[in-house]
């Protein structure tokens, strides 16, 4: 049985501990600074609570003593910390981080590294660049990628038809930072809250947009082999408006502890969720122009006698299907993985992948 530290008792962490009890291969420690937030962990004789202050350097290398891996739900701004530490006791490392500069220095720390670093094994990033490297590698030259995800209430009940799923923290970091994409076989940066589009799927009307981090690496890896590769954030029609008078219009994205405040005050959590993803790819395959889609959407289940959420549920299996694989000895066992290095059909058909078939 191995033994893995989880930073952040959080909606995420949660399930993350349960996911991996549940699994009788892990046992978890859930470190947070909030007893509140450890009082609120699911009762599993493999889970135990450990108040814990991230920015104790001294407090942090002795919680990650003894385990196999660190698994991080913090919100991005912390979790560089939990990087450098998991590299000096020689630990596995695992983070959720949409954030791409954070992401840089993951990267930087795992120049030399006796253990692996794994960033961004969620969703978007996560399993969107799993999903989307496995359909363009089917194809003998590619023309377009298009990632779109979206973590939405199924019950949307204010102007801005959302509701938070998930970290505030890391949804308006991705509002607000440049975005990349490949445009005319360049890799490029292109503007948040840009390039609205329209769309419907199964009935109902979406809107889609440009926001930061959720490509991950894949601009890196496919740079060169495909003419146009872009990720948009999925919403309901009219959430992207309401969004640009806010942060650009009023400039409170220059105040970003103001919007947080703002959005954990009027914005409720979503108990009904649904998460929707969708991989379009186009491109040649023996001479044909063709396109491959991979398209689901996914709803609250039942985890160990527990409801969870949707965004739960996708998150914390794209994190602990990396997790197990790399236990499996599926992934490079030290250095930087990426998303990519993941085999889908390996990940999808890990116990934790699984989630994502169904």
């Amino acid at each position: 049985m191995k033994h893995i530290l989880v930073m952040g008792a959080g909606k995420i962490g949660q399930m993350m501990a349960m996911m991996l009890a549940e699994s009788g291969d892990y046992r978890v420690t859930v470190a947070d600074c909030d007893p509140v937030g450890l009082a609120g962990l699911p009762l599993h004789s493999a889970i135990e609570p450990l108040e814990l202050d991230v920015n104790d350097a001294v407090a942090l290398k002795a919680a990650l003593r003894g385990k196999y891996a660190v698994l991080s739900a913090l919100p991005f701004a912390l979790t560089t910390a939990v990087a450098r530490a998991a590299v000096k006791v020689g630990v596995h490392y695992l983070d959720l981080t949409e954030d791409v500069a954070c992401t840089r220095v993951v990267r930087d720390l795992a120049r030399g590294a006796a253990t692996a670093l794994v960033p961004q094994c969620g969703l978007a990033p996560g399993f969107i660049s799993v999903c989307a490297h496995d359909l363009a590698g089917r194809f003998d030259r590619l023309q377009d990628v298009k990632m779109r995800v979206g973590a939405l209430p199924k019950y949307p009940a204010n102007a801005m038809k959302y509701a938070l799923t998930w970290s505030t923290e890391g949804l308006i970091n991705e509002y607000l930072n440049p975005c990349e994409a490949v445009v005319n076989g360049a890799l490029k940066e292109v503007p948040p809250l840009a390039e609205l589009e329209q769309f419907s799927l199964d009935g109902v009307d979406y809107e889609a947009f440009n926001t930061s981090g959720g490509l991950g690496t894949l601009c890196e890896t496919l740079e060169g082999k495909v003419k146009n590769l872009n990720y948009r954030t999925v919403r309901y029609p009219g959430h992207r408006d309401i969004l640009k008078l806010l942060l650009q219009d009023l400039r409170l994205g220059e105040r970003p502890e103001l919007v947080k405040d703002i959005f954990e005050t009027a914005l409720p959590f979503a108990s009904e969720d649904v998460v929707l993803v969708f991989v379009s790819v186009t491109g040649e395959k023996q001479g044909r122009f063709v396109q491959d889609v991979f398209a689901r959407k996914y709803y609250r289940r039942e985890i160990g006698g527990q409801n969870w959420s949707a965004i739960q549920v996708t998150t914390a299996a794209g994190i602990c299907g990396m997790l197990d694989m790399l236990a499996e000895g599926q992934l490079p066992q030290a250095g930087f993985v990426k998303q990519e290095d993941a085999d889908f059909g390996t990940f999808i058909n890990n116990r934790f992948g699984r989630y994502y078939a169904a």
